[in-house]
């Protein structure tokens, strides 16, 4: 095995500027950082060949740990609150110095990566492991800058991420032993005390979610994608759990990205050269695509062993319900690569309503559309973040509200303006539940989502029947090819339609709550796609 191994007499991590009787390991290749991984203990390879990894305490990740330093760039211009809590730039600096004392004796993994496949909004990233799978994880999840680009890298963003390294809560300023400080102005994430290596990913998100946005008039979104053989691009919102990864990966259609994009004057693009996909109960005949790419190179995470065997148990949730593989997106087959496409023509809200209320599809118009993108709703899928054990109502503004360091109106006010400028479809999916709430209904079937999905795509719903639902005011699809009739209104498919009545009017009642945070700033456009209570 031969190491690329830097000494840090001469440091690549450049301005930290620290010594250490360790070795770096700068940019090496994945059989390598494999080796290194399974030589540390870190794991065990599969029947497939991916590496399985456990991510420790954390096996999702911990918002309420979650810290913005609070300066003269981000002080007016962050949203500040339970979902962007302020650290004083004193606080940062002294965690750094505790992390790079930490550091001095430990061998380090340290990579450089591109976010963004548009070279006009990419940014230049330098990461700093302590564990070899958590690089390689970065070498899947980033874009990979070829030979060439590496010899004049110059980065403008680090993270150093030490899952080893915990704080003090009573002295160093933060409320628990694991922590994630975004600095926006020194460019900088610390990442310690966990070992979800997601927390790496959703911080350079959040990081676009402001540089975009704020400085250059891009949407970031919380979103998968995929484009078809004429160019017809379509997007999907969702959080954690509703299903854009699995809706994004079509045999039919070449992937953009399953989780993170920006829109621009002229095309989208992805943040991301990999996919980090959810696997509980995963199978090839349901998701073929993401089934095969599960192979040397990616990694599974909190995953078990058939025991007797190196084959994964992907029924397996004794460690968690938020088991995931990582994978470069070159292991999908049709990938596009690069990770650009048209604007947008179909845009589809997934849900996983765990009312078992809002219909399986649903168009919408201009002003139901603002109002369910700044809304959000959805249910916390078990297992995405610590603490949810069962589905549960939420609303998360954009479909990303914990990452989203701007207010949600920046991103709702530039996603109207996109729309309407391109005249786009919009379409609600609830992927969640039919026939009766979380416990008593069953959970949308996969082959109807996608039916309905492609229907939407080639325009067979464009002169279907529709009816006006009555509680939200959707246009919903009498008829979809592919689907039986009595599905796409979800009240015959409860055993007791009164009930379905009360639940509906609970659900609307909710949103209409939840909207009044945004009540002082939506017009009145806005305003008229509020369900009907």
């Amino acid at each position: 095995m031969q190491d690329n191994v830097l000494e840090l007499t001469a440091s690549p991590i450049s301005f930290l500027d620290f010594s250490t009787q360790g070795k770096v390991y700068h940019n090496l290749p994945p059989a390598e950082l494999v080796e290194h991984a399974l030589a540390r203990k870190e794991g065990y390879l599969t029947s497939t060949g991916a590496f399985m990894a456990d991510t420790g305490k954390f096996t999702g990740r911990s918002p309420k740990d979650r810290y913005v330093v609070k300066d003269e760039l981000t002080e007016n211009a962050v949203w500040w609150g339970e979902i962007n809590i302020p650290v004083s730039q004193e606080t940062f600096d002294h965690l750094l110095q505790k992390m790079l004392v930490f550091l001095e004796k430990k061998d380090l993994f340290v990579r450089d990566a591109f976010a963004g496949a548009d070279p006009e909004h990419r940014l230049n990233l330098r990461v700093i492991n302590t564990w070899a799978w958590h690089n390689l994880f970065c070498s899947n999840m980033f874009l990979r800058p070829s030979q060439e680009e590496l010899e004049n890298f110059e980065h403008d963003f680090t993270i150093i991420c030490a899952p080893g390294f915990e704080a003090d809560p009573a002295t160093d300023g933060v409320q628990n032993p694991n922590f994630a400080i975004l600095n926006l102005s020194k460019r900088m994430i610390l990442i310690g005390g966990t070992g979800y290596a997601g927390e790496m990913k959703k911080g350079i998100f959040s990081v676009l979610n402001f540089l975009l946005p704020h400085e250059k008039n891009v949407l970031s979104m919380h979103c998968s994608a995929n484009v078809g053989k004429e160019g017809d691009t379509a997007v999907f919102f969702g959080l954690s759990g509703t299903g854009k990864t699995t809706l994004s990966a079509d045999p039919n259609r070449s992937l953009i990205g399953d989780d993170e994009h920006g829109w621009t004057e002229t095309q989208i693009f992805n943040f991301e050269g990999g996919c980090y996909a959810k696997v509980i109960d995963l199978t090839r005949e349901k998701e073929p695509e993401i089934y095969d790419a599960i192979k040397f190179g990616a990694i599974v995470e909190n995953t078990r062993f058939i025991p007797g065997t190196r084959q994964v148990d992907y029924t397996n949730k004794s460690v968690t319900e938020n088991t995931r593989t990582a994978y470069p997106i070159h292991h999908i087959a049709n990938a596009a690569i690069p990770s650009v496409a048209p604007i947008p023509k179909n845009i589809f809200f997934l849900t996983a309503d765990a009312f078992g209320v809002i219909p399986p599809i649903s168009k919408l118009n201009k002003s139901q559309a603002m109002y369910h993108f700044i809304s959000g709703y959805t249910a916390k899928v078990a297992g995405t973040e610590m603490g949810v054990t069962e589905p549960k109502l939420t609303f998360s503004a954009c479909f990303g509200a914990a990452f989203l360091p701007l207010h949600p109106t920046a991103y709702a006010n530039l996603f109207g303006e996109k729309m309407e400028k391109h005249e786009v479809n919009v379409w609600l999916i609830n992927t969640g539940w039919t026939g009766g709430p979380y416990g008593v209904g069953s959970r949308m079937k996969l082959s109807y989502t996608r039916a309905m999905i492609s229907a939407a795509l080639e325009g067979k719903l464009d002169f279907a029947p529709f009816r006006t639902d009555e509680n939200f005011g959707f246009q919903v699809p009498v008829i979809c090819p592919n689907v039986p009739s009595e599905v796409l209104n979800p009240r015959n498919t409860w055993s007791n339609p009164d009930d379905y009545d009360r639940q509906a009017k609970e659900l609307a009642q909710a949103f209409i709550k939840n909207f009044n945070k945004y009540k002082d700033f939506a017009t009145e456009d806005i305003l008229s796609g509020a369900p009907r209570v």
